[in-house]
């Protein structure tokens, strides 16, 4: 029997998606690559998530994809997308807590 461990350290590179807030929510797989080559000339770091999603849904594009960026980073995300004329496809930004 073999036993693995996971060893966490402090620059786990996980430990950020704590801190990733989601600007972006669509089906349009053009608009996601051209706000990754946005986010990219702007140095944002940024992921994409549910990609690999259209594997269980039958490539038929019904699941959104969304976009996340570090949460530093996430009020110039927004205006360098508004300032592309992307304003109204943003996801609103949450709310803080109480």
């Amino acid at each position: 029997m073999r036993v693995f461990a996971i060893r966490i350290s402090a620059e786990d590179p996980m430990r950020e998606w704590d801190r990733m807030q989601e600007i972006l929510r669509t089906n349009d797989i053009v608009l996601i690559s051209f706000v990754e080559a946005l986010l990219g000339d702007a140095s944002i770091k940024h992921v994409v998530l549910d990609q690999n999603m259209s594997i269980l849904e039958g490539s038929i594009g019904a699941l959104p994809r969304r976009l996340l960026v570090d949460e530093d980073k996430a009020a110039h995300a927004r205006v360098l997308l508004n300032d592309a004329g992307l304003g109204h496809e943003l996801v609103p930004p949450p709310t803080p807590d109480p």
